[in-house]
C-alpha cells in the first residue's frame, strides 16, 4: 500500500515504525520520512542506489524552524542537492569543515612537508577550531557567506603586537590575510579532489588573494645599506643578519640551521626546515663557505649555528625588535624586515642573469613565485640585450 509524505496531513496519518516512508524521485532516487512515535516529531531521510547497486541513505534532519507545511519542499531540495552531489561521484560521508581541514594536515605531513603541515595545523587552530559552528559544518553544506564572514573577520582581526601587555592596534598584513586564505583553500580542493564535495562553488570567489598584498618585496637594500645594517646591529643579531645577506634563504630556515647541516669537505650547506618543506642542499663559494665554518667550529652537530647573547636559537619573536632597532639606527626606510635580505639577495641574483630555475632551487620557492615577482627584472634585462642588436 503507498503512503503518502508530502502534506502534514498526510504524514500525521501514517503509523509509526522504524523503517521510513519513501517517496520516489527518479530512478534509484528516493526521499523518505521516518517516523518513530506518534508525538515526536519525524525525521528526513534519503536514499540513493549508486551504478555499482549500492544502497547509500543520507539523513537530512528534522527541519526545526521550519514551518510543517513547508517540510516536504525543503526535504526535496536538500535531497536534489545530494542526489547531484553523488551523481558527481561524491562522497556519502558527511565530513565537517574541521574533519576536512584535519586531513589536509595529515595529507601534507604523509607528503613529508611537516614544516607546512604544522603552520596548517597552526592557522586551523586559530581561524577554524576557535569558531564551533564553522568547524562542525558539514563540508557540502558550507555556504557563500559562511565562508565571506570567516574572511571578512579575518581582515578585521588586528595584529598580535610583538609586546604581548600591549593592547593590538595594527591590523594584521594583508599578506598574512593571504596565507590564511590559500592554507583554508588548499584543504577545501584537497577535499573536492577526494570526492568529500562535489563543486567548489562556496570558496572558489570569496578566497582569492588580495593583489599585491606582500608588500615588503617592494623594499630593496643594496649591499652598502645591508653592511650598514649588520654594522648597527648587536654581534649576535650582526651574524644572523650576515648568513641572511650571504644566502636568498628564509630567516625561519637560517634560524633553524644547525652545525650538522654545514659540511666543511664538501662546503655544502643543508636546508633542513624551510617553508617549501623539502630538503635541499647548496654549494657554497669559498667566502660563504669560510663564514659557515667559523660559526660551525667546535659545535656539536645538532647545536644551533646562529644563537642570540643568551645561547638561545634565534625566532620571529626574537629577531622583530633588535632588526628594528638596527633599521632606526642605520637610517633605513622603517618597512626593513628580516625578510627584506632575503628579496634583496633574490633580486641581485635576478638582475646577476642567474636563471630563473637555479634561483628558485637556491631559495626554496617555485618558478612560478620568482617569475612572478621578479619576472620584470628579467624583462629589463631583455631589454638591454635587445638594445645591443640595434644597427
Amino acid at each position: 500500500m503507498a503512503h503518502s509524505i508530502t502534506t502534514v496531513k498526510a504524514r500525521a496519518a501514517l503509523k509509526p515504525r522504524t523503517s521510513p516512508y519513501w517517496h520516489p524521485i527518479a530512478k534509484g532516487c528516493h526521499l523518505g520520512y521516518r517516523k518513530t512515535s506518534a508525538t515526536a516529531p519525524g525525521t528526513w531521510v534519503t536514499k540513493f542506489r549508486n551504478d555499482d547497486g549500492k544502497e547509500l541513505q543520507h539523513g537530512l534532519g528534522g527541519f526545526d524552524g521550519i514551518p510543517p507545511s513547508d517540510h516536504f519542499d525543503t526535504a526535496r531540495k536538500k535531497a536534489d542537492d545530494w542526489f547531484k552531489h553523488m551523481g558527481r561521484g561524491g562522497s556519502s560521508e558527511d565530513k565537517s569543515l574541521k574533519q576536512v581541514c584535519e586531513a589536509y594536515v595529515a595529507h601534507l605531513a604523509n607528503e613529508g612537508r611537516v614544516g607546512a603541515s604544522k603552520d596548517a595545523a597552526g592557522r586551523f587552530k586559530r581561524w577554524i577550531y576557535s569558531n564551533p559552528k564553522l568547524a562542525s559544518t558539514p563540508i557540502q553544506k558550507i555556504t557563500q557567506k559562511q565562508v565571506d564572514d570567516w574572511r571578512k573577520n579575518l581582515r578585521a582581526t588586528l595584529a598580535i603586537p610583538q609586546d604581548k601587555d600591549k593592547a593590538a592596534t595594527r591590523p594584521r598584513a594583508e599578506g598574512s590575510i593571504n596565507r590564511d586564505m590559500t592554507t583554508l583553500r588548499a584543504a577545501l580542493n584537497l577535499a573536492l579532489e577526494n570526492g568529500d564535495v562535489t563543486s567548489d562553488h562556496a570558496w572558489k570567489a570569496k578566497l582569492k588573494p588580495i593583489e599585491n598584498a606582500d608588500g615588503r618585496r617592494d623594499v630593496y637594500l643594496d649591499q652598502s645599506q645591508r653592511r650598514k645594517l649588520i654594522e648597527k646591529a648587536p654581534a649576535d643579531l650582526a651574524l644572523f643578519l650576515s648568513a641572511l645577506c650571504l644566502l636568498p634563504l628564509r630567516p625561519g630556515a637560517v634560524a633553524a640551521l644547525n652545525a650538522g647541516h654545514f659540511d666543511k669537505q664538501l662546503s655544502s650547506l643543508t636546508i633542513g626546515k624551510d617553508k617549501a618543506g623539502g630538503i635541499r642542499k647548496i654549494t657554497l663559494p669559498p667566502a660563504t663557505a669560510t663564514f659557515f665554518a667559523e660559526r660551525s667550529k667546535d659545535k656539536l652537530p645538532a647545536a644551533p649555528l646562529f644563537v642570540r647573547a643568551d645561547g638561545k636559537r634565534w625566532d620571529k619573536d626574537a629577531w622583530k625588535v633588535p632588526i628594528k632597532d638596527a633599521v632606526v639606527a642605520a637610517e633605513l626606510p622603517a618597512a626593513v624586515t628580516a625578510y627584506t635580505l632575503r628579496h634583496s639577495t633574490i633580486t641581485d641574483l635576478v638582475n646577476h642573469g642567474l636563471p630563473t630555475l637555479t634561483v628558485a632551487q637556491l631559495s626554496g620557492t617555485s618558478v612560478a613565485m620568482v617569475e612572478k615577482h621578479y619576472g620584470h627584472l628579467q624583462q629589463r634585462q631583455s631589454s638591454a640585450a635587445l638594445a645591443m642588436l640595434a644597427i
